[in-house]
């Protein structure tokens, strides 16, 4: 299809250009509807005049509904889309962007969805449908033990998982690793929780401490409940996380303020698995947890990692120093070009 495309690009370019343009109408009213053409035409760098002409064409066409509140797309509208999101994909170079970024990480793959995540919020759920269906496509058949991580992109994410993903599979979700210090409904557990539900799958869930003293560490590892965790957590096919910024993080787990400040003073940029590292990947402190850690991703054959966003470029870059070979990063268009414009630097 890419190739046939290419052919009608280069006898018709101003065909692809008018697809191309009403695409990303489309696109930008699903992100921000409801949306007004003014705010839209800022957003896409077009006069409202040249707007006013494409949404008029579009709701003729029953692709979307305009009232006071502003715009927003028809069921029609939504499915064709959807139809349109991956062949659009191709035309607006995310593809060739995405082997750029592999290339220049040192990782396997990267999947780029469109948008920036710290403008639109709704391209988490894009990177989201994305983690689905790169889970079917890794994941064998029979049992599947799937460690997640807690975080609000991944607690998007288990929102986009579909019963798809349990066909001919086993799912099990666990907590990567022990840690309650955040918000309920972003913790791992919670995370576990609604994928398995999303899913159809089990769920098993890890209660201890965020951080815990060696003395405190050892009978812990005794419990039954926590020793039942463990073990499936080592025979996990898949992990699931997401790279946070690292000042953002430690002040979201309330860590102290001496710490924080160390961090700041060590130049520390990213987050994953309770590391904290810098620019160059250095690891600069680590949270003590139970549960996996990042040498561990090693020897798991299916590892994600799911981040995007502009303020979250350069964390990404800098935990790729410690990511395995085998992982894939799935981002949106803000985090990608921000790290490529760095490279070119």
């Amino acid at each position: 299809m890419r190739d046939e495309l290419s052919a009608i690009e280069a006898v018709a370019p101003d065909f692809v250009g008018v697809v191309k343009k009403r695409y990303q109408v489309l696109q930008h009213i699903d992100w921000l509807a409801p949306v007004g053409r003014r705010t839209l035409a800022e957003q896409l760098k077009l006069s409202e005049r040249v707007i006013r002409t494409e949404t008029d064409f579009l709701k003729a066409q029953g692709l979307l509904n305009s009232s006071k509140s502003g715009m927003v797309l028809t069921v029609k509208g939504q499915e064709v889309l959807d139809q349109l999101r991956q062949v659009m994909d191709q035309f607006l170079g995310l593809r060739q962007t995405e082997r750029e970024l592999s290339r220049y990480l040192g990782i396997e793959h990267c999947l780029i969805v469109s948008g920036n995540s710290d403008e639109q919020p709704k391209v988490l759920t894009e990177m989201g449908k994305l983690v689905n269906s790169t889970l079917q496509l890794l994941l064998p058949q029979g049992q599947s033990v799937v460690a997640v991580m807690g975080g609000t992109t991944m607690a998007k994410a288990a929102h986009e998982l579909s019963t798809d993903l349990s066909k001919k599979r086993n799912l099990i979700f666990v907590p990567a690793r022990g840690g309650i210090g955040e918000s309920v409904d972003i913790q791992a557990n919670a995370v576990c929780a609604e994928m398995a539900s999303q899913t159809g799958g089990k769920h098993r869930a890890l209660y201890v401490p965020e951080q815990v003293s060696e003395k405190t560490y050892a009978p812990l590892l005794e419990e039954p409940s926590v020793q039942e965790v463990l073990k499936l957590i080592e025979r996990s096919r898949g992990v699931l996380h997401s790279i946070g910024e690292a000042i953002t993080m430690a002040e979201r787990r309330d860590m102290p303020i001496e710490t924080i400040k160390m961090l700041k003073e060590k130049h520390a940029v990213g987050e994953a698995f309770g590391y904290f590292f810098n620019a160059q990947g250095e690891v600069v402190y680590k949270i003590p947890r139970i549960g996996l850690q990042i040498r561990d991703l090693l020897n798991i054959p299916c590892v994600l990692a799911v981040a995007g966003g502009t303020s979250k470029a350069q964390a990404i870059e800098a935990y790729m120093h410690l990511a395995p070979q085998q992982t894939w990063l799935i981002t949106d268009e803000g985090a990608a070009n921000s790290i490529l414009q760095g490279a070119t630097l």
